[in-house]
């Protein structure tokens, strides 16, 4: 159980180590824009392998709760980023300082709301296999870098300190470790459709907030060469999954 815990910290360690990166080191505009074009097809990669097939080929399972759950994940998703837009939160991922004028607490529950799905996953894999899923695991680092190192730049530039932005991700990564042994902890003893049902959620979820709020600040920033970097990412994550 707490290796779950642990797990879903490494995973979530990126997004600290990414706004250490972006409040010491001056990160241009089209360089984050690219990184985070990269970072999404990471997590494409990961939707589609490690979890969507991974919840179809689980034995027993069959369409229908992984068809819903996708479908659950997406409008669940849907709601909370509206309610978080709502707050102030729209600008999360802004690098220009667009967070200014929003909620820190809406900011922060939009980061959080980004991440959850993700850590849950990790701590289920986890549970079911018996260790944690390496490509999976690298996906989750791997995206949770670009996204970090984008929002800090911009809370930078909307007026935050550096030690209010370093709280807030110790927070949010202390958070997905205990959404990940969450993951571990709820589903012990489901049956296959459950597992299949959750994996899928978390597929809706990532699918969703990466056409709302990721991909737009991507090509945004990083311009046509954004679709090459996420074929990058999603080339070096598959690669990642065959070598596991």
């Amino acid at each position: 159980m707490l290796s779950a815990l642990g797990w879903g910290i490494v995973a979530a360690s990126s997004l600290l180590i990414g706004a250490l990166i972006a409040l010491r080191v001056p990160v241009g505009h089209r360089t984050i824009g690219l990184i985070l074009g990269f970072g999404g097809g990471v997590l494409i990669s990961a939707v589609s392998f490690d979890l969507v097939e991974e919840a179809v080929g689980m034995e027993t399972t069959r369409a229908w709760p992984v068809a819903i759950g996708i479908f659950m994940g997406c409008g669940t998703f849907f709601g909370g980023d509206w309610l978080i837009d709502r707050m102030g939160g729209r600008h999360r991922k802004n690098m220009h300082g667009a967070q200014e004028d929003g909620s820190p607490l809406a900011i922060v529950l939009g980061t959080v709301l980004d991440g959850i799905p993700e850590s849950m996953v990790i701590g289920l894999t986890i549970y079911e296999g018996g260790e944690v899923g390496a490509a999976y695991l690298a996906a989750v680092f791997i995206s949770n870098l670009p996204e970090s190192l984008a929002s800090t730049a911009g809370l930078a530039a909307s007026g935050w300190k550096a030690m209010r932005i370093l709280a807030m991700w110790t927070g949010i990564v202390l958070i997905s470790g205990v959404a990940s042994l969450a993951g571990y902890a709820l589903f012990q003893g489901s049956s296959p459709d459950t597992v299949a049902f959750v994996l899928a959620f978390a597929a809706g979820a990532i699918l969703t907030m990466l056409a709302d709020t990721m991909m737009p600040e991507a090509y945004e920033n990083g311009g046509r060469l954004t679709g090459v970097a996420t074929t990058l990412g999603f080339i070096v994550a598959f690669a990642i999954h065959t070598l596991e």
